[in-house]
C-alpha cells in the first residue's frame, strides 16, 4: 500500500494532528471556563476533517467540551467513520 517512508509520513501527520486536536479541545475548554475569546467551532472541526477525528473526539470526552452539541456529538463520529470507510476503500482498491 504504501512505501515505508510514505507510511511513517503518514503516521507522523496523523499524531501530530490528533495531538493538535485533542490540545484545541482543551484549550477551547479552558477559554470557556475563563469567559475568554473561544476557538472557532469551524477550527476544532476543520481539525476533525484534516485527519485528528479520534484527537478531538478523545479531547470531547476527556475534558467534557462540546459533548452536548448535535455539530460535535454527531459530527465528530460521522467524520470519524468517513475518515475509517476512506482508508479501507484506498486500501482495497489501491492500483499501486
Amino acid at each position: 500500500m504504501f512505501d515505508s517512508w510514505q507510511g511513517i509520513t503518514i503516521s507522523v501527520y496523523l499524531l501530530v494532528l490528533n495531538g493538535l486536536a485533542m490540545a484545541a479541545m482543551y484549550h477551547d475548554k479552558k477559554r470557556a471556563l475563563r469567559h475568554a475569546r473561544r476557538i472557532p467551532e469551524r477550527t476544532l472541526l476543520g481539525l476533525a476533517l484534516a485527519g485528528g477525528s479520534l484527537g478531538g473526539w478523545a479531547g470531547m470526552y476527556l475534558f467534557r467540551h462540546k459533548t452536548r452539541t448535535p455539530k460535535f456529538y454527531w459530527g465528530m463520529p460521522a467524520i470519524m467513520t468517513l475518515q475509517v470507510i476512506l482508508v479501507i476503500f484506498y486500501r482495497d482498491y489501491s492500483v499501486v
